[in-house]
């Protein structure tokens, strides 16, 4: 038992207070190339350290939280363009 506990661990991702964009991407669930895109325009709370960017796991949740809250809980509509918003 002791073995597949430990086994279980190498399939969950480990979640980092900081994270690099592809850490970011797969918590997001977007694509890298996506999240480098909204990060760039300062659609989504990021900072550079050095040249890459970083993205804490804290500032996403709220991000998150207030995206959700300005859908009023429902699904967006798929045939628009998403507006682009500044990160707070």
């Amino acid at each position: 038992m002791r073995i597949a506990a430990s086994r279980s661990n190498l399939l969950v991702p480990e979640v980092r207070e900081v994270m690099d964009i592809r850490q970011a991407s797969d918590y997001l669930g977007i694509s890298p190339d996506t999240l480098y895109k909204y990060a760039s325009e300062g659609f989504v709370p990021a900072f550079k350290l050095g040249n890459r960017w970083r993205f804490k796991r804290s500032r996403l949740d709220e991000w998150m939280d207030r995206q959700s809250d300005m859908n009023g809980g429902q699904e967006p509509d798929t045939n628009q363009k998403k507006p682009v918003r500044p990160a707070l």
